[in-house]
């Protein structure tokens, strides 16, 4: 059985359609979901399906092995970033090679990288002109958004989108696919390298 954790930064919702996908799973169990905003909505989330939850600070993640120390405590095997927003640690990323997965709210490598997130992403998207977006689901190395791509899918951009309708758009897509794709990886029938 996979041991999985999320860290999440907002409201959660992909946090939780993953736990819930999750729920009396064969494969995987969400073990614990982190998060560095104590007022996120993904504390109350997690709370509702019975996830054990940790609040980290800035220090916690960058200066010191706390977090590092939880998830080996923990046995986590996998993390998943669901709406995380601070770029992972080196020491992180060494202990889970090819074992983080992030998802983003366009088809990289257009419009990722730092300060490319929520809104920002999709206005970036709309002003920009171009007819199509997507999800971007793909590993987490040193830099924002740069890992080796796993899946990616499209929507399109009408011309009267705004922020706001491209990111419920969005949010479907990320619905639909990412716990899929997630129980696909961790099954086999996807390889933990990049097609």
């Amino acid at each position: 059985m996979t041991r999985l954790a999320i860290f999440a930064s907002g409201n959660g919702t992909n946090a939780e359609n993953i736990i819930r996908h999750f729920h009396a799973s064969p494969i995987a169990e969400v073990v614990s979901v982190f998060t560095n905003n104590p007022r996120a909505g993904v504390l109350e989330r997690a709370a509702r399906h019975s996830a054990k939850t940790h609040v980290f600070s800035r220090k916690d993640f960058f200066d010191s092995n706390r977090v590092l120390t939880i998830l080996i405590e923990e046995k986590i095997d996998f993390i998943v970033l669901a709406g995380f927003l601070w770029m992972v640690p080196a020491t992180l990323i060494r202990h889970f090679e090819k074992r983080i997965i992030n998802i983003h709210p366009a088809l990289l490598p257009d419009f990722g990288g730092k300060g490319f997130y929520g809104d920002k992403v999709h206005q970036a998207v709309i002003d920009s002109g171009t007819p199509i977006s997507g999800i971007t689901i793909h590993h987490v190395n040193e830099q924002f958004d740069e890992g080796e791509i796993i899946f990616q899918a499209a929507c399109h951009v009408d011309k009267t989108d705004t922020s706001s309708s491209l990111a419920a758009k969005i949010h479907e897509l990320e619905q639909r696919y990412f716990a899929v794709v997630l129980e696909k990886l961790i099954s086999g029938m996807l390889t933990w390298e990049t097609q």
